[in-house]
Order: C-alpha cells, then structure tokens, then sequence
C-alpha cells in the first residue's frame, strides 16, 4: 500500500481554511492534484528473472483555467512552497482572484482488495512466472518472455469550488509473449490478463493454463494456412475482447477529439442514428475488479456509467472538465492523466458493447462461410475517416458454420462508423481484453469487452497469400 501524504490542504482544521487553498482562487477554475506512486516489475526471460524493478515517487500539479485557456505545471515534491512556487509560474503577470470558498467535507475512496500486493512475498511472484515459464515450455517454443507488474497509487485532489477528494487504486498485470520456430519460420503469440485490486487476481485467472493456451497457439502457426483474402462476414467473439470498439468507435466519441475536429463523422450527431439498433455502446469506471475502474476521476468528479450509443443512437461524448466547459455540459467523470506530471484530458476507462439477446452459437451457425476472430491485436484507427487495421491475434475459417482451421498472419480493414451500422447480430454472452491506452503522450490501464458480434458486410480480411 503506497504511504499515505497527509498534506494540509486535504486535512483542514473545521473552522481554518488552509493557506494553500488560497492559491485555488486565481483563475476561473483551478485544482491541486497530488499523487505518491510506487511500482514493482519482473520480467522472466531465458528461463530467469532478467530483470526486477521497482520505485516510488511523489509530486503535485496545480492548474489553471481562464475560459478555454488551460495552464498547468508540476513538481516533483509536496509542500506549501512547491504549490507557491508553481503559482507564481502560472500567474505569470497576474490573474483574477475569485471570493474565498469554504472547503467541502473530503470524500475518500478506500478499495475492498483481498490480498495486497505489499503482502505477497517477491518470491512468491516469481514462482508465479517460473509456473507460466515451465507451462509455455513446448519443444517447438524457442523464446518465453513473461512481465508481471503491479502499480499502486494515492491520489488526493482540491478544486476551487471546494471539493476535496482522496482515491487509492491498484492494478496487478501479467503478460506473456511466445515465439515458436519449425524449419526457420516463426510464430508468435501472446496474451495478458490485468485488473485493479490485488493478487487475488490470481484466483480469477489461472496463468498456467494460459500459458500453455499461448504456447499452444504460437506451434499450431506453424502448420496453419495463410487466411482468406477479400470481403467476406467476419464474427468477433466475445472472448477476442474489445480493442475494436475501443479503436474504431471509443476515441472518435471522446470530447476533444470531437471538437477539434479530430472525429468530424460524429459531430453534431447527438441524437442521430450511427449505429444498428441492436447496438449499445457504454463507458464505465465504475466497474470493481476492471482494469479501467476509479472511484473519482483524476479532476475529482465521481466516476460514473455512460451510455454513449443507445440502440443505434448517439447520445453523447466522454467529457472531462475542460471539453464540457466548451460544451456547456457537465463532466461525465471522464478526465483522466498518466501522473501528476500530466494535465488530465477526455480518456476512455471500461469501453464496451453491451449484451444482446441472439445466441452465440445460433450467430456463428448464421454464416456458411467467413472468418471467426476469437483474440485481437493490436491495430490503427484513422480518426478523421475512422478506416481502421487491426491484427488477428487467433482466427478461424468458417465453414458451412462450423469452426474450420486455424489461420495465420491475417488483418482486418474496414471503417468504424459503417461498422457499428453493419453488425445485425449481438450475443448474449460478454468478454474482455485489457491494455494501456495512449493519446497525447499518456499512457492510461483500460479494459474494452464485448459480445460475441456478426458484421455481415463491410470487413476486409487481408494478410499473407501464401
């Protein structure tokens, strides 16, 4: 557990505003973020621990904003005169002093987590990836690389009108990358699992088999025929997650990107058709257990379930402070930064389509011939267009709608908006895939699910001829 900071400005005395509350009154609006970080990575190669690291660090950003204008500054201490001193930078020539406001009783969020990582021995951890090393040993497998990380972060926020709020969150991560070789050729696969709490995410996901699953898939790669090439219907699972959506359909709905332009095929198009009826798209930190999920974002506004696309309509965009000013909305909670060292900006958390009605194995039935994608990879998003690429991490034929063979070396192309209108079948069931999103120099931990989806029309499978 990361050392709590007990700063005056979160801890003030019932009938003493604190003195650095006073540097909150310059500006139309400003907040004062604090944030004490600590790590631990492992990464196995070669059949031992290659490397092992870890660090703590601590620091403090102050912002202000003046209508549209945003100035922020950081610094890597906690103290009254660090909030003074960047201040002084961000006045820069003087600024308007708003009336005093009496600080708001602080909110504190402390997460339920079983088993703390500061509680596991490192031993411990590392026969967690000596476990997955000996499971992924197959003879054709040439090359293992396993991570395990976890985060832990305390975070304390003060707003200008007063708020105060307190969170801490942790995320526990692991990886592995196998690279399997038969006659010169390679293959690779990989997987990950991730989630905040602690090491009980150990008891939800069993590594070992894991592991094996992605050796597995990594000798079959070897052998399998070079996908299909064209236009055909593709059926995403929902155990391939949902990097799709995330890519194709999250970024382009996220505030900024909409106003500067950045995502034109969606703006202005609250309220209008963008998507099949049988097609829901939701945002929602506040998932327990998801890798994406806050209590508050990093402005302070609690976190809360967004309902981006209701049955094929638009409803709204991913905003954080500065965005909805723009818009003359409220924040929906979605204001996120990697650190301290970064101002926050609108960011995707728990992205997701939301279960239908049809039946999954009646879906895959549905399709004499075409292509199942079972995990994604990764992938790259136009965003003024929406054209996307993405890889296929692990597909199959689909044969008189029966899972064929596996194939290898194939991509998906096609355009996130005439997606979200093409698919006509939504599964009852639901899966996920985690990873570190970026945008703007800033990494951010997210999880994107989905059911499983047919897209009849629209996808281009491209890859390898041969």
């Amino acid at each position: 557990m990361v050392r709590a900071a007990r700063l005056q400005f979160l801890y003030p005395p019932p009938d003493d505003p604190p003195p650095l509350f006073e540097w909150l009154r310059f500006s139309d609006y400003a907040d004062l973020y604090h944030e004490e970080s600590a790590s631990l990575a492992i990464r196995w190669e070669e059949g031992k621990v290659e490397r092992f690291t870890g660090g703590r660090e601590s620091g403090l950003g102050l912002r202000y904003m003046i209508g549209e204008e945003n100035r922020y500054a950081y610094m890597d201490q906690a103290s009254d005169q660090a909030v003074e001193r960047l201040s002084r930078e961000l006045v820069n020539g003087g600024l308007k002093r708003k009336e005093a406001v009496i600080p708001l009783p602080k909110r504190m969020y402390e997460p339920a987590v079983l088993k703390p990582v500061t509680d596991v021995p490192a031993d411990q951890k590392v026969n967690l990836l000596r476990r997955a090393f000996e499971s992924a040993s197959l003879p054709q497998v040439r090359q293992i690389s396993i991570s395990y990380g976890e985060s832990s972060k305390h975070i304390q926020i003060l707003t200008s009108d007063g708020d105060s709020t307190e969170e801490r969150r942790t995320i526990v991560t692991f990886s592995i990358s196998v690279v399997a070789e038969k006659e010169g050729r390679l293959q690779t696969a990989y997987d990950s699992v991730s989630g905040s709490g602690g090491f009980e995410l150990f008891d939800r996901y069993d590594v070992n088999r894991l592991s094996r699953r992605v050796a597995e898939r990594a000798v079959k790669r070897l052998t399998a025929p070079a996908a299909p090439l064209g236009e055909m219907p593709v059926i995403i699972a929902a155990e391939a997650g949902g990097t799709l959506i995330h890519e194709a359909i999250g970024h382009p709905l996220e505030a900024d990107a909409v106003q500067k332009d950045v995502s034109p095929v969606y703006k202005g198009a609250i309220g209008k058709v963008v998507g099949n009826e049988k097609v829901s798209v939701l945002e929602d930190p506040t998932m327990p257990g998801q890798r994406g999920f806050y209590a508050f974002d990093d402005e302070g506004i609690p976190a809360q379930r967004v309902v981006l696309v209701d049955h094929g309509v638009l409803k709204t965009y991913l905003y954080d402070r500065q965005t909805a000013r723009k818009d003359r909305v409220a924040s929906n909670g979605h204001g996120r930064r990697e650190s301290f060292r970064h101002r926050p900006i609108p960011r995707m958390a728990n992205t997701f389509v939301a279960p239908g009605t049809d039946d999954p194995a009646m879906i895959l039935r549905s399709i004499p011939n075409g292509l199942l994608v079972t995990k994604m990879g990764g992938g790259q998003v136009e965003p003024a267009t929406g054209d996307f690429v993405f890889e296929v991490e692990e597909g199959f034929i689909i044969n008189e709608g029966q899972v064929g063979p596996l194939i290898r070396s194939a991509n998906l192309l096609g355009n996130g908006p005439d997606v979200l209108k093409a698919i006509d079948l939504v599964g009852s069931d639901m899966g996920w895939s985690v990873g570190t999103c970026g945008k703007d120099g800033q990494g951010a931990p997210v999880s994107d699910g989905l059911p499983t989806l047919r897209i009849p029309k629209g996808v281009v499978v491209g890859g390898i001829a041969s």
